[in-house]
């Protein structure tokens, strides 16, 4: 049976994205790249050989999908497996810190996104009440050009998603810096379906510990590793949700 596979998660550059695609196909040849719009149903396709969510939708809302492991990132803010958020604001706020923008419009990429929304609550004690009000913009990218616009005043953005921007689209981080970080986090987890076998799901995790140790395919999307992990490393984002 053909399985399907994606890296939708951080496809900055899609050049890049496409030469791990490819280094995925010379080591699973029956296995079809593609560009899913719907992740929450690519998630939980029964063929899914390999894709990478995030951490919140994988505690959440993917309770039958296997962990394979998780890049480690070379960007600024990650640590091993784990990653952080960058606190973004307009130039004219430099030097403020979170708390400066109590009462204020923060943009958020989505409901279920560990890195721009649950992070950033988490910033702020889960004080739901802290921002005056929140744009939800569908995407990091997005809550970027929020800001740029003056649609918002502050964004959680993954360090990774930043770092890729800044390489590849500098124009996104026009007018606009960081003044702070919130909390290291397990990083976005490699998935696979249920359905996938042990030697098969330690196949992937031997290719993927190759791959991270080629240059010419992990320096462009800032890899810097391969760790398996499973499940239970994410427990923390769950916790990290419902703090008080």
């Amino acid at each position: 049976m053909a399985v399907n596979f994606a890296f939708p998660m951080y496809d900055v550059h899609p050049a890049g994205t496409d030469a791990l695609a490819a280094a995925i196909k010379r080591r699973f040849p029956d296995a079809r790249f593609q560009r899913p719009t719907d992740l929450l149903a690519h998630w939980q396709r029964d063929d899914l050989l390999l894709s990478q969510t995030c951490g919140y939708p994988l505690v959440t809302l993917l309770p039958e999908v296997q962990v394979v492991g998780c890049f480690h990132y070379t960007a600024p803010g990650c640590e091993g497996i784990n990653y952080r958020s960058q606190l973004v604001v307009r130039q004219v706020e430099a030097g403020k810190t979170v708390r400066d923008f109590r009462g204020q419009v923060a943009a958020c990429n989505s409901k279920d996104s560990q890195s721009g929304y649950h992070a950033l609550r988490h910033s702020v004690r889960h004080d739901d009440a802290f921002f005056r009000s929140i744009v939800w913009t569908g995407s990091h990218r997005q809550s970027l050009r929020a800001l740029q616009r003056g649609a918002a005043d502050i964004a959680a953005i993954d360090c990774v998603s930043l770092a890729l921007l800044a390489r590849y689209e500098p124009q996104a981080l026009t007018g606009l810096t960081v003044i702070g970080e919130t909390a290291l986090t397990p990083g976005l987890p490699l998935i696979a379906s249920r359905h996938i076998s042990a030697q098969t799901l330690n196949a992937l995790r031997e290719a993927l510990t190759e791959i991270a140790h080629e240059a010419e395919i992990a320096e462009p999307l800032l890899i810097g590793g391969f760790s398996p992990a499973s499940r239970r490393d994410y427990d923390v984002i769950l916790k990290a949700s419902s703090y008080a």
